[in-house]
């Protein structure tokens, strides 16, 4: 079955650094948009960055210069490092993987991370 199962996420200072990891299984993954995902406590769920299949990438300008998005195909895995943390990148962070012919769209259950000042 699909899975898309988020780690790397923990408890850091203000200025430290973490890398997510999404391993997705049960899909093509190649064949999907993938993404990451963030929701803090009392907000609503906000794109942080994206990877097409070609290797285009997009970022919130939240995390613009400081957080990384890549994707390696033949593991199946998606990436985020993230540099620089501040205490409002406290949030649940989600992997997604979609695509827009014959619609998908597949959710991680969440890794927590908490940037402390």
């Amino acid at each position: 079955q699909v899975q898309l199962v988020e780690s790397g996420g923990g408890l850091v200072q203000s200025g430290g650094s973490l890398r997510l990891s999404c391993a997705a299984s049960g899909f093509s993954f190649g064949s999907y948009t993938t993404s990451w995902y963030r929701q803090a406590p009392g907000k609503e769920r906000e794109l942080v960055a994206a990877i097409s299949i070609g290797g285009r990438k997009t970022y919130a300008d939240s995390v613009k210069g400081r957080f990384t998005i890549s994707r390696d195909n033949s593991k199946n895995t998606l990436y985020l490092q993230m540099d620089s943390l501040k205490p409002e990148d406290t949030a649940v962070y989600y992997c997604n993987a979609a695509r827009v012919i014959n619609p998908r769209d597949y959710w991680g259950q969440g890794t927590q991370v908490t940037v402390s000042s």
